[in-house]
């Protein structure tokens, strides 16, 4: 019995022709779905990247900062480096003139290996095959059978895994260290007592002889006294008539109308004139003991 084209006997479809009820666009539909899950879902939306394509080297660090949600950058090494990380990834991939699906899944990628190390506990080994079978799935594929979907050419491709060789695998140690290692809060403190010149009787002290002229501090800076300052001097025990001035005594300040240097001069006149006392006092007083002396000698000689 003779079969017909295309079939064999049993109904089987021969080596290398479409089954029955499938079409080449069905196939080609299940392998794109398939290729869609790599890298998914998209670290950053296609409007965060839009975005920030925009933005200059600051207004990119400020972006990511509001998009991972980072808000202890100056006590927090480990936000720091990591903002530092993904900053660095997306300015690269940027000067590489990358698309919007491109930044899309190179940021996803970048994020995608630092959850397996800080998840998974991935060892370098392990992070570089699981580059490569990725790679191999967005990179440039080896049959070139839907070459529209590949998201990198070989050269793209290229420059991605040289990337992460200088910035990820190269310092691969410290990234353990910045998840797997627990760091000591260190607090440095001295602390220092101060003891502060407390006023006699007023907010300001007197001034020091080298700082200010007292009749500058009287003048404008020395507050008036008030009433409290007034009745400090008065016994307690003193009832108002007490306290009351008697008739008869002035109570004007004696010193009213004389000047700094009237004091001065006054106070110079009087020690010039003690002085001037004692040193003639003193003078006599040698006198006598010398001429005393002198009649001692003499009848020394004459003996």
């Amino acid at each position: 019995m003779a079969t017909s084209l295309g079939t064999t006997p049993g109904g089987t479809t021969p080596t290398g022709l479409t089954p029955v009820g499938t079409t080449p666009e069905s196939e080609k539909g299940a392998e794109f779905q398939e290729r869609e899950k790599i890298l998914s879902p998209d670290f950053l939306s296609v409007a965060q990247i839009t975005e920030m394509l925009a933005e200059d080297v600051d207004g990119v660090q400020q972006k990511l900062q509001k998009f991972l949600n980072f808000k202890n950058l100056q006590t927090c090494l480990k936000e720091a480096s990591l903002l530092d990380y993904y900053v660095s990834g997306f300015l690269w991939a940027r000067g590489m003139d990358f698309s919007i699906i491109q930044h899309s899944k190179f940021m996803t990628l970048l994020d995608m290996l630092l959850h397996n190390l800080r998840t998974l506990h991935m060892s370098l080994e392990d992070s570089i095959k699981w580059l490569g079978e990725v790679m191999a799935e967005i990179g440039p594929s080896r049959s070139q059978k839907y070459e529209e979907w590949n998201t990198f050419d070989v050269k793209q491709a290229n420059a991605i895994v040289d990337y992460l060789k200088i910035s990820l695998f190269q310092h691969y140690k410290l990234y353990e260290f910045l998840f797997y290692s627990a760091r000591e809060e260190i607090l440095i403190g001295t602390e220092q007592v101060i003891e502060v010149v407390k006023p006699p009787g007023h907010p300001f002290p007197g001034p020091l002889e080298e700082g200010i002229a007292f009749g500058i501090y009287s003048a404008f800076i020395e507050p008036p006294p008030t009433v409290d300052t007034e009745m400090k001097g008065l016994n307690p025990e003193q009832g108002p008539e007490e306290s009351q001035p008697k008739a008869g005594i002035s109570e004007t300040d004696p010193l009213v109308g004389f000047t700094i240097e009237d004091v001065k001069s006054a106070l110079g006149q009087v020690t010039n004139d003690i002085l001037i006392g004692l040193q003639t006092e003193i003078n006599e007083k040698l006198q006598i003991q010398e001429e005393a002396f002198n009649a001692r000698i003499e009848k020394l000689k004459k003996a």
